[in-house]
């Protein structure tokens, strides 16, 4: 019998154009806010949940992102998806899951995220925000 799918929901929150990323202590790592569903929750429900209770910031959900697949550190397969995010209120405090959030350029949120999963999703919402990302700086011709 295959394992079940692990299924998580999360965001991209942009504000002045800058990115939201989050540290958790429990990992050590530097990721993009996201959690798990609730049974029978739904996605977009989850996501503003987990970016709420990560956070403490309230959010509009906007376009949904491409979702991400990999294994999770126990084997398990796993689906985080997620979404372009504005703040609307609300303030960070730091708590058990997260101790530190970083308002950054996405140049600067790719460098620091410890997940290459993070940062082909920082990408894609640079890309839709028009930001520029490392991959996409504009030449100088």
């Amino acid at each position: 019998m295959f394992p079940k799918e692990v299924q998580a929901a999360g965001g991209v929150i942009v504000a002045n154009g800058r990115i939201a990323v989050v540290h958790r202590p429990y990992r050590e790592d530097w990721s993009l806010p996201k959690g798990k569903l609730d049974p029978g929750e739904t996605f977009e429900h989850a996501a503003v949940r987990e970016i709420e209770e990560e956070t403490g910031l309230h959010v509009d959900l906007g376009d949904e992102l491409a979702p991400v697949r990999y294994a999770d550190h126990r084997g398990r397969p796993k689906v985080v998806r997620y979404w372009l995010m504005t703040a609307t209120g609300g303030a960070f405090a730091a708590n058990d899951e997260v101790d530190e959030l970083r308002w950054l350029a996405p140049a600067e949120a790719i460098a620091l995220l410890t997940y290459e999963n993070d940062h082909e999703v920082v990408r894609e919402a640079a890309r839709r925000l028009e930001l520029a990302a490392p991959d996409e700086r504009p030449s100088s011709a």
